[in-house]
């Protein structure tokens, strides 16, 4: 059954209940469920590494349904899976989940390699899946205001800078599967959160990283009970884009007090655009003869702001409500809409690009062209 909405930007056509199955169930996989619920629709099953856990999974979140991965993927009642594993997963799931003709949303990193993530955008095109990835920062009104200043500028960006830092790596002896790149892949702080902030970046301004310096930072040779890591606790990086801009960028996961400090600074000679994500609800606008603060929510709010303003001007808004919008974008395209920034699998392969490109430059000390 479907229903016709509108939108100020945008007008969609929506499946009336999705039926979701989950795979994998973390912190993010709880961030999942709660977004399916909040969009209306149905978290009919789960599955986990085991059916034991797949069982304590759903009793916990009160989910009908405890199957296994190969039960999930069987089922004709499941319209879309969400991939909540260790990044290791990924690939292999999101294979599985496209050839049993389901929908997908898969967590990121999409894969590991450029060539598997290149091989999973080829594949959901070809099968005719709704394919997505959350990168859910997209959602903040705030930066959706930043994007349709920015893309109203009568000169360009000329400097684009900033950080995202964390501490939740800061102690020694803490010790999780991300830090395992047989698990958590080849890269870790810029994998994980570097290329939410450069996908940010190319979202809001429009221009395309084409060339990159990084440099990695290991401040923990071993972990733990002296468990050897060979991933990195940070970086930084200078780049240059498709339209003459420069930038740097630092990340960090082990910088005490920090703990998701996703900032940027994208400047013009007459304007700056800065967006805090501890801060969500405002945008900094810096000019020449003044200065201003955008608050979400107000009168002169663009259109794609105001329609992910969910709450009342004054009631915050955060990181679970860009999570649930992107899961309701996803499902309204499931649903037969054209939605303008749902990030999609060929998102998740332009970070997977980025990372390579970082992990390349680092390890050869030259700047690295993007293709």
């Amino acid at each position: 059954m479907t229903t016709t909405f509108s939108r100020e930007d945008v007008t969609f056509t929506q499946q009336l209940v999705i039926n979701a199955g989950v795979i994998g169930f973390g912190f993010i996989g709880e961030v999942h469920v709660r977004a399916i619920r909040a969009s209306g629709s149905l978290v009919t099953a789960i599955a986990a590494k085991t059916i034991e856990e797949a069982k304590a999974a759903a009793l916990k979140m009160g989910i009908a349904k405890a199957l296994s991965i190969e039960e999930m993927l069987s089922d004709d009642d499941i319209d879309v899976i969400h991939i909540c594993t260790p990044n290791i997963f990924h690939a292999e799931l999101a294979e599985q989940v496209i050839k049993a003709g389901k929908h997908v949303i898969c967590e990121k990193p999409l894969a590991t390699s450029v060539i598997e993530a290149q091989h999973l955008n080829d594949l959901a095109q070809l099968n005719e899946v709704v394919a997505t990835v959350p990168f859910v920062y997209r959602y903040h009104p705030s930066v959706r205001e930043a994007r349709s200043r920015v893309s109203h500028l009568k000169e360009p960006l000329n400097l684009l800078h900033g950080y995202y830092l964390q501490d939740w790596l800061s102690r020694e002896t803490t010790i999780n599967w991300r830090l395992d790149s047989s698990i958590g892949g080849p890269s870790r702080a810029f994998g994980d959160i570097g290329v939410h902030w450069c996908d940010l970046l190319e979202f809001v301004t429009g221009h395309r990283i084409t060339h990159i310096n990084a440099q990695l930072m290991k401040v923990f040779q071993s972990r733990g009970d002296k468990i050897e890591i060979d991933t990195e606790d940070g970086a930084t990086m200078i780049f240059r884009t498709d339209k003459g801009a420069q930038g740097s960028l630092v990340l960090s996961q082990v910088s005490a007090g920090r703990k998701n400090k996703l900032w940027f600074s994208f400047e013009s000679p007459s304007e700056s655009f800065v967006f805090d994500q501890e801060v969500p609800d405002s945008l900094w606008i810096g000019g020449l003869a003044s200065n201003q603060i955008v608050m979400r929510g107000v009168a002169e709010e663009s259109a794609s702001a105001k329609s992910y303003s969910i709450l009342p001007a004054g009631h915050p808004q955060g990181y679970q409500d860009c999570f649930n919008s992107f899961v309701s974008d996803t499902y309204r395209t499931i649903g037969g809409a054209v939605v303008d920034g749902l990030p999609n699998f060929n998102d998740g392969l332009r970070a997977a690009k980025l990372t390579e490109a970082v992990l390349t430059s680092a390890e050869s000390g030259n700047w690295v062209e993007i293709k």
